[in-house]
């Protein structure tokens, strides 16, 4: 099938999802407003490509018939002319077009929640856990996307043993997701005194937060613990016990959120992160299949993978999924992560079109 008779009948499905989205029975029903919302939104910026596409394509058509039929030389010239223009453009569309129908995973448009945590390498480790935490926050700033700590975990030597928060914006999960796996960092420790470069640890975990229309949780299900906040946090810091532990019995999954002064907002976002760890146990098994799938190397289902070292003797940043290797540290840790994320996105688009997926 040609690429506009596809683009022809995402049109059509187009029509379909503008009237169902100001029906008053699909309005009153919100899991089915809000999945015919989203469609309704990815399917605009199709179209609206859809129409330029469609222009290009029937100008092209009518510069050739000019120019087959045509008896007038000066008007064959003038069709030859913008038919040079026109043909340089459509073969960019067709790329663009091509791009924009592979299947985007449902995730993608969704808000996310970050867990960094200390693996190996002891206090450099934690200190580690800090800088990624300001690289994050940095490349997170410039997109103008909202960033909330849910959980906080300080470490000995400065850094986080543990640090989560969630981030708000457009189509987050799928700029982020690859983030996800084994940092390692190779520098020589603050903490240490013989100059000697130490590789250490820390896991990037990605979540996509997940609705209540995406997962149900029963309130049977969840036992909650309150306890007194432990680390900075101003003077209501062991005062009050405002900390919220969550655990869902039925898996022992266990979220727990110290951030806040108010144990009810607290409760909010430790049963906001719950939620999205339970979505995402579902999102890994599909990746891993998708992977499997397509033979994939910047899969996001194995969060135990080393994806990205940080060598900070050379100014080195590699990420081994990709083979791609930048020597701008000092420019990524301050926020300018484009080029990685860009380079895995473009992969995986790759990827999938490799694998027949046009």
């Amino acid at each position: 099938m040609s690429l506009l008779k596809k683009l022809e009948q995402i049109n059509i499905r187009y029509d379909q999802v503008s009237e169902q989205i100001v029906d008053p029975e699909i309005i009153s029903d919100m899991d089915r407003y809000v999945k015919i919302n989203r469609e309704y939104k990815e399917l605009g910026a199709i179209v609206a490509v859809y129409k330029k596409y469609k222009e290009v394509i029937e100008n092209i058509a009518s510069s050739k018939e000019i120019i087959a039929n045509e008896t007038d030389r000066e008007f064959v010239d003038m069709a030859k002319e913008e038919l040079n223009e026109l043909l340089p453009v459509k073969e960019q569309m067709d790329e663009e077009v091509k791009v924009m129908l592979i299947p985007k995973d449902e995730e993608d448009s969704k808000n996310v929640i970050i867990e960094i945590r200390a693996g190996t390498g002891g206090d450099e480790a934690s200190i580690f856990v800090g800088d990624l935490f300001k690289m994050y926050s940095r490349y997170l700033e410039k997109k103008g996307w909202k960033i909330d700590v849910t959980t906080v975990n300080e470490g000995t030597a400065g850094g986080f043993k543990e640090i989560g928060f969630s981030v708000e914006g457009e189509n987050v999960y799928g700029v982020l997701k690859f983030e996800s796996g084994v940092h390692r960092v190779q520098r020589v420790p603050q903490t240490e005194s013989q100059g000697r470069v130490h590789t250490s640890a820390v896991t990037v975990a990605v979540l996509p937060e997940a609705e209540e229309v995406d997962i149900e949780i029963r309130k049977d299900d969840i036992r909650k613990d309150t306890f007194r906040s432990s680390g900075a946090g101003g003077q209501h810091v062991n005062k009050t016990e405002s900390a919220v532990r969550l655990t869902h019995i039925p898996t022992g999954t266990v979220v727990e959120c110290q951030d806040g002064r108010s144990q009810i907002k607290n409760y909010d976002k430790a049963l906001k992160v719950l939620r999205s760890r339970l979505y995402e146990a579902e999102v890994i098994k599909k990746e891993k299949e998708r992977a499997a799938n397509r033979k994939s190397q910047i899969s996001t289902g194995d969060r135990s993978a080393k994806i990205r070292t940080y060598n900070y003797p050379q100014g080195r940043v590699t990420d081994h999924r990709i083979g791609l290797t930048l020597y701008n540290l000092d420019g990524v840790m301050t926020g300018d992560m484009n080029e990685i994320i860009d380079s895995l996105k473009i992969a995986e688009n790759a990827e999938k079109l490799t694998a027949g997926i046009e």
